[in-house]
């Protein structure tokens, strides 16, 4: 390395004098300053801490707001159901007023009902014996088959009292035909039953009972029985019970001698309104013995004509195991009533 050092001087000696001459550059350009220019805006006074103005929530557009009061005003839980779907499907970010609106509809439904109820309560406490009871009378004419076989008329008289806790049921029938002077046909039946509800669905029963029907064999039947039922469906527009319990039947017949014997009875309620002014019932009883048992069944369709008078069709079967002497065992009614509602 100090070799190379040493030389240096050597090489700067030999280099010409010519080539020694210092080269001037001109100066280098003196950068332009730039000027930014100042925009002075005036702004106007405004009071200091600035005020809060709070904004209020997104309001529900007008004519939703209608298309809901309108429903609301019908009274009709299902009818609001389906206008506050729509609202919420076409509105979704409005969803905290309408279910508002819903709820307060739904708050004051149910105030309303349990008022209601509550004024019903104390209508059915202070009611008497002879108060709050509906029924119907049917008047009509029916064709039996059997052991007569002849066109006839017919009537029913049905008394019912709903309580808090007890219904009294009254039931009348009769069916008469007189032909050419002679009684083809005298069946009359009365029955008194009362339940008391032991709890929901639950109810214990009594049921007194007479009945005469000369042409299948007996003058007089009486029935008394009590025992357990059980509402299995109780809706508006459909109905079902069941009924069982010991019975005692005291039969007077018209050729033989009277007896007196134990049964058990069961029976089976039903009813279902098919539509507006549409009503199926099916009834069945059986006294079944160890002698004679007895099996009924009453099917009927009612129409609505007006408000309480309607049309109905019905065919009543009745079947003795053990009938007396000289009578069928089988009894078939068909009946055409108009039936009249109080």
């Amino acid at each position: 390395m100090s070799m190379r050092l040493l030389g240096l001087p050597l090489v700067l000696a030999a280099v010409p004098a010519q080539a020694q001459t210092l080269v001037h550059l001109p100066p280098a350009p003196q950068p332009v300053p730039f000027i930014v220019p100042v925009v002075a805006v005036a702004l106007p006074a405004y009071p200091w801490p600035m005020p809060f103005v709070a904004a209020g929530p997104p309001r529900l557009p007008e004519n939703v707001r209608a298309m809901l009061e309108s429903a609301i005003r019908t009274g009709d839980s299902a009818t609001v159901a389906a206008v506050v779907k729509v609202a919420l499907d076409t509105k979704p970010y409005d969803k905290d007023e309408i279910r508002g609106m819903q709820k307060a509809f739904n708050d004051e439904a149910a105030r309303l009902a349990a008022a209601k109820a509550n004024a019903e309560t104390q209508r059915i406490r202070q009611s008497d014996i002879f108060q709050l009871w509906t029924g119907k009378i049917e008047a009509g004419a029916f064709r039996a088959t059997g052991n007569t076989n002849n066109f006839g008329f017919s009537g029913a008289i049905n008394l019912d009292r709903k309580g808090i806790d007890w219904q009294h049921t009254i039931q009348l029938t009769a069916d008469y035909q007189k032909d050419t002077g002679t009684v083809t046909r005298e069946q009359y039946l009365a029955s008194y039953q009362a339940r008391y509800t032991l709890r929901d669905g639950l109810f214990t029963y009594g049921r007194t009972q007479w009945e005469r029907n000369a042409i299948q064999g007996y003058d007089d039947r009486y029935s008394l029985s009590g025992g357990l039922g059980y509402r299995v469906i109780k809706r508006k527009d459909l109905a079902l019970s069941l009924e069982i319990g010991p019975a005692l039947r005291r039969t007077r017949y018209v050729t033989d001698p009277a007896e007196t014997t134990w049964s058990t009875l069961t029976s089976l309620d039903f009813s279902w309104n098919v539509d507006d002014g549409v009503k199926f019932t099916q009834t069945a009883s059986s006294y079944i013995e160890t002698g004679n048992s007895t099996f009924t069944t009453n099917t009927g369709i009612e129409a609505g004509v007006s408000k309480k008078l309607k049309a109905k069709l019905s065919y009543s079967f009745e079947h003795e195991t053990s009938p007396p002497a000289g009578t069928l065992r089988t009894d078939t009614i068909s009946r055409f009533s108009l039936v009249y509602g109080f």
